[in-house]
């Protein structure tokens, strides 16, 4: 098995796979979905569809694959993981990529009224309401490069899928210190942390985990969460709600079926993790 990697939507993809037609396949892939998904794109798919004046519109075929993942872990995570807060997003400033971003002055109030569903390949939602499939997008990419043999383990950003029977990931606290060693095998983990991408807003600092039900980034007690799924857009869900919740996060994700086990670090430093969770040696 060999290994790469290589910038795609705004990230690190780390392939491993056993050749270079793999490593070549794979790159192709994440460029593809970037090209459809990225909102920081004004010619990709779902910057067409944010734009549009109309409220119901077709989505291409991968597009539209996308969204209906986006849709299940809405469903799964109880609306906490919604890629309806795009608008809300760049309201508090984030606009552009990352590294080109700086401070930005105090948000306007939001629109309460956003809402969005999929049918098929048909998206409905009131015009301007601005859809963001940022981690979500990484993950599904992650698990479809995986699911179709492009290869064997393939980190997007740290959102993992794995074929690997011996699959281990590192868990790190925001310091970049090892908390946790897990087993994750033929599964998925993902990671979710407000400690990164932040910046100041106004007089008050931001960041990029907007909580769906006020508007605003996320307060709380946990600076990261990590989480393990059958799937990488499922950790990724997993790992972000059970940040959203805050003290009652662990418990949320322990009652969660689809979710194999959660780790969070608080910002006392103190580390927890679900009951069950299988750690490495």
């Amino acid at each position: 098995m060999i290994g790469e990697s290589f910038d795609a939507m705004g990230t690190t993809i780390d392939v491993r796979t056993a050749d270079e037609d793999g490593i070549t396949a794979t790159r192709r892939w994440f460029e593809e979905v970037e090209a459809e998904a990225s909102r920081f794109r004004p010619a990709s798919a779902l910057s067409v569809i944010n734009r549009s004046r109309f409220t119901s519109v077709d989505a291409p075929p991968l597009l539209a694959r996308l969204l209906g993942a986006a849709w299940e872990v809405r469903s799964l995570t109880g609306g906490l993981v919604d890629p309806v807060v795009g608008g809300d997003v760049i309201r508090w400033g984030y606009d552009r990529s990352f590294p080109d971003l700086a401070e930005v002055e105090a948000p306007v109030p939001g629109d309460a009224d956003a809402w969005w569903s999929i049918d098929g390949t048909t998206v409905t939602r009131p015009p301007g309401t601005l859809l963001d499939l940022g981690g979500i997008a990484k993950g599904w990419a992650a698990d479809r490069a995986v699911e179709s043999g492009l290869a064997a383990i393939v980190s997007a950003g740290g959102d993992v899928r794995s074929t690997h029977p011996d699959a281990t990931v590192e868990v790190e606290d925001p310091q970049g210190h090892v908390v946790a060693e897990v087993l994750v095998g033929r599964r998925a983990l993902a990671t979710s942390s407000v400690a990164r991408r932040r910046w100041r807003a106004g007089h008050r600092e931001a960041h990029h985990l907007i909580d769906p039900r006020t508007g605003d980034p996320v307060v709380g007690p946990i600076v990261s969460a990590t989480a393990v799924a059958a799937r990488a857009t499922w950790a990724e869900g997993a790992a972000k709600a059970t940040l959203i919740h805050g003290v009652d996060g662990l418990d949320w994700a322990s009652r969660q079926p689809w979710i194999d086990g959660a780790i969070a670090v608080w910002a006392d430093g103190s580390v927890y993790a679900t009951n069950g969770l299988e750690l490495a040696a």
